[in-house]
């Protein structure tokens, strides 16, 4: 199997499901609690062992509702499963989780932030800004732009950080993940590994390619721009802005409050999966290492599309959106920081998905700002591969698309009032 394919992302799954599905009913505000709640428990059935989900409906993007799992209002929230399978300890709804590549939305706002303030320009070369990082001809062809939507050509870094994942489907294949746990990366050694990698295609090509090494890249550019650490910055303008409780960067190798142990299969080498909830975060930094809450995700969602983090202006330029083929083969639309994913009957969401070892994370809003989804299981990478070593169908992925379709599109009506 493809490296690609062991490091796949998770928007593949609902992508197919969108452009297959049956029209839906008309968008609505109303929350079919009882559907979400038994699709919740579904996905638990299927094998993972803990989920945590916020679902919002709401007539205006800024509406909140403090309801848990039922009740009053336009808010569901509702978990199932245990978040340690030794001691069986319960998930609950608002348990902080690594997001992974979620990050890159916040790090794209960020980034537009500085746009915004004149300090960054989107069609700059890098090699203006960050020459000793990406010198000559390639820092003059790349630009801000091609970082943010993966056409800048340059491969992802985690295939040499974790050289072993390369002899999948072999036992050894997860010898790097126990090796790096404690490991301390800067993102300089990291990038420097992207860059020395065959390219991935040409700058500014037509379809993109996704890849972890832009948004470290993005990290030291922000770095550079505003003179304190791209993490401070973004916990200062765009967490905090954004009135974020339970979002931030780790500073060690834990994960502080309320939280899921995080079990990786890597695709049946390790059987059990084994909890990867302990690890140093600087292998994925601006890219991918935010810890958060699915109501936190939600309400940054929220304040992005209704213009409060960044500007019309910009919000448009992070919706503009091309193909990108993502780490699985897959193909998907990819704007600065964003996914699209139109979902026929339901609506354009926008939004992002995230894995990391032991964590996967899908947070998508409609682009009314009426409709939200966040989404954490606490198991990845689950799929077992076949003779060829290609992952196979398992019913985890069919409960994951019934989930995310009854949360997207599952409507009741609204009581009269």
């Amino acid at each position: 199997m493809k490296i690609r394919t062991a490091l796949c992302a998770t928007l593949a799954v609902l992508t197919a499901w969108a452009g297959t599905t049956a029209a839906a009913p008309a968008p609505s505000t109303g929350l079919d609690r009882a559907a979400l709640k038994s699709a919740v428990e579904g996905v638990r059935q299927a094998g993972v062992p803990g989920l945590y989900a916020e679902v919002r409906a709401s007539d205006r993007a800024s509406d909140d509702d403090n309801g848990v799992g039922g009740g009053a209002g336009r808010t569901w929230r509702g978990a199932s499963g245990v978040a340690d399978l030794a001691t069986g300890r319960p998930v609950r709804p608002d348990m902080r989780h690594r997001v992974g590549s979620v990050t890159k939305t916040f790090t794209a706002v960020a980034v537009m932030q500085q746009v915004e303030r004149g300090r960054i320009r989107l069609d700059s070369p890098i090699g203006d800004h960050l020459p000793a990082l990406v010198p000559g001809e390639r820092g003059r062809k790349i630009t801000v732009r091609m970082l943010l939507n993966h056409t800048s050509g340059i491969p992802d870094y985690i295939p040499y950080a974790f050289p072993s994942l390369r002899t999948f489907p072999s036992p050894s294949a997860a010898e790097s993940l126990d090796d790096n746990r404690f490991r301390k990366f800067r993102p300089a050694e990291l990038i420097a590994l992207g860059l020395a990698a065959p390219p991935a295609g040409e700058p500014g090509a037509a379809t993109g390619v996704y890849s972890n090494t832009n948004y470290l890249l993005l990290g030291q550019l922000l770095e550079r721009t505003t003179g304190t650490t791209a993490e401070e910055y973004i916990t200062h303008h765009v967490i905090e802005r954004a009135g974020l409780r339970n979002t931030g960067f780790p500073s060690g190798t834990r994960i502080d409050g309320p939280h899921s142990r995080m079990y990786e299969a890597l695709y049946g080498v390790l059987d059990p999966p084994r909890d990867y909830s302990v690890y140093d975060m600087s292998w994925t930094g601006t890219g991918a290492a935010l810890v958060s809450t699915m109501e936190d995700l939600n309400r940054f969602y929220a304040g992005l599309l209704d213009g409060r983090l960044v500007n019309r202006r910009s919000l448009t330029e992070m919706q503009r959106t091309i193909p990108v083929r993502a780490l699985d083969g897959s193909t998907i639309q990819y704007g600065l920081g964003l996914h699209e994913v139109s979902v026929p009957g339901c609506g354009t969401f926008w939004g992002h998905d995230g894995t990391v070892w032991g964590a996967r994370t899908m947070s998508l809003t409609r682009s009314d700002g009426k409709r939200q989804m966040s989404v954490g299981i606490n198991l990845e990478r689950w799929n077992r591969p076949d003779a060829d070593g290609q992952p196979q169908h398992h019913p985890i992925d069919d409960a994951l698309s019934a989930l995310y379709r009854t949360a997207m599109c599952a409507t009741t009506p609204e009581p009269a009032p």
